[in-house]
């Protein structure tokens, strides 16, 4: 890494923060701070949400998928599309039909604040563990980076560094800046990923395209010994994508957020439709860059790479294989995708915390003097140093990023998904039987993610969300015939 390289990325991580800081104005009240005046274009809340969706994992970890298995994200994305054309249809009515915080007011309305409490304090453990995940992720290319020019920088340093600067425009600006600093982050690093692919196709020798057909390198679905293991299956990729979608874009308060702060229905619908353009652009030209890297290291697989792991094909490319000046254009982008992906949970979680908890806001407040924007601030400021603390637990190891970041989430969504779809499609469906099924189902796919290996491999995230549906609606079941049965039971004899 060289002058030119440190000078295009300080001036990124200098002038992005600012510009997205003027765009978004003066947070003068809470309202303001985490929904963002709800007059904000949808086109920004597009762009936004799909930043907020890829972020690092998807830059680092998708070539590194396409090098061995091909186009399956593109595959991926198709399930994607029919999610949010349900969400649009069925869920945003919901949202858009009253003055909500948070995606979980809905569940306080219908089932009480037993229940809204639960789901946000499982959206905010979830949400911790799979971002610091992705914390980690984004700071490998850096690291090899620095270590191929000799530059020790520890990793807390660097880590420290990009949360600082994320933390900074995120406490001036609120949700505003989040949505603005997303939308010029993702132009930055989909750009750059351009480029790369142009690169790489540039002088590529006759017959390279024949070459990626006959390895299935075009192929959009995987073909698994075991159906449950894979995420890339037609099953999995279709059906799977689609309850991933409806789990993270109907009831996850990362992505529910945008829909809230948008001016209307009909802009929400159209941000919401709109980024699921963009995340299939994005998959596609990710997976482009990741099956000319394959051509790139000689048409071999992973092991004769001397790389340690996936992820590591990307970030390996960049450091050796880009000029000067492109190189800290392509590490500027990620960690882009790192800040928006971080500034958007901080915000989220910061929502949640707000509008879920709001007694115990109350109470903090009064104890800290705090009025509610600056009390709204501090929890963005905790949720950081969580965040931080978290993200150092984790070493990269042979399974994908993007993967696991998958999983950790979808601990959290099938039980999450099933709750919702009870609310709306079950009238009679009771919080007194589906608080205690979703606190134990929680656990129960928490510990099917880490137990389960079929095929020698991890259960696969759409399994994981399936399963969590399938597990709160029996244990729901369980409780409602127990109940009915108990009377019966405690009936005196007839004499």
């Amino acid at each position: 890494m060289n002058l030119l390289d440190l000078t295009v990325m300080l001036a990124y991580l200098a002038g992005m923060p600012l510009l997205a800081v003027m765009l978004s104005g003066r947070q003068s009240s809470t309202t303001a701070y985490l929904e963002g005046g709800h007059d904000l274009p949808w086109w920004a809340l597009c762009l936004s949400m799909v930043a907020t969706e890829t972020s690092t994992l998807t830059v680092i970890s998708v070539p590194g998928v396409a090098f061995g298995n091909g186009m399956v994200f593109v595959g991926l994305a198709l399930g994607y599309l029919l999610g949010r054309a349900i969400v649009a249809w069925k869920f945003l009515p919901l949202y858009c039909s009253g003055r909500m915080l948070s995606a979980y007011d809905y569940l306080g309305q219908r089932f009480g604040s037993r229940m809204q409490r639960v789901a946000s304090a499982t959206f905010l453990g979830t949400r911790v563990l799979a971002e610091a995940v992705r914390l980690f992720a984004g700071m490998l290319p850096l690291t090899a980076m620095l270590a191929a020019t000799h530059m020790a920088v520890p990793h807390l340093v660097l880590l420290t560094g990009v949360v600082g600067i994320t933390l900074f425009y995120t406490l001036c600006g609120g949700l505003r800046a989040v949505v603005w600093s997303d939308a010029i982050q993702f132009c930055l690093y989909l750009g750059s990923s351009a480029i790369c692919a142009a690169l790489l196709m540039h002088g590529l020798p006759a017959g390279s395209f024949s070459a990626l057909q006959h390895a299935g390198k075009f192929a959009l679905f995987a073909h698994a010994s075991s159906p449950f293991s894979s995420a890339f299956t037609p099953l999995a990729a279709l059906g799977g994508g689609t309850l991933m979608t409806l789990a993270s874009h109907g009831t996850d308060q990362l992505m529910v957020q945008r829909v809230l702060a948008a001016r209307s229905l009909k802009e929400a619908r159209m941000a919401l439709m709109g980024s699921a353009v963009g995340v299939t652009a994005l998959f596609f030209l990710l997976s482009g860059v990741g099956i000319l890297l394959w051509l790139y290291h000689g048409q071999v697989p992973l092991q004769a790479t001397g790389l340690s792991s996936p992820d590591a094909i990307f970030p390996d490319y960049i450091v050796h294989g880009l000029p000067a000046g492109l190189r800290g254009l392509m590490v500027a982008a990620i960690l882009a995708a790192t800040m928006g992906s971080l500034s958007s949970t901080l915000s989220a979680m910061t929502a949640a915390t707000v509008g879920d908890f709001s007694s115990l806001c109350a109470w903090l407040g009064r104890k800290l003097s705090l009025s509610q924007l600056g009390l709204a601030r501090a929890f963005t400021v905790f949720w950081s140093v969580i965040l931080v603390g978290c993200s150092l637990l984790f070493a990269q190891g042979s399974q994908s990023a993007v993967l696991l970041g998958f999983s950790i989430a979808a601990c959290g969504y099938g039980p999450m998904l099933g709750t919702f779809l009870a609310g709306m499609a079950i009238p009679s469906a009771r919080a007194t039987e589906l608080i205690p099924a979703f606190c134990l189902t929680v656990p129960l796919v928490l510990l099917a993610m880490v137990s389960l290996h079929p095929g020698g491999h991890p259960l696969a995230f759409p399994w994981l969300i399936l399963t969590g549906i399938c597990l709160l609606f029996f244990f729901a079941a369980s409780l409602r015939l127990a109940r009915s049965l108990l009377p019966r039971f405690a009936r005196k004899p007839d004499a």
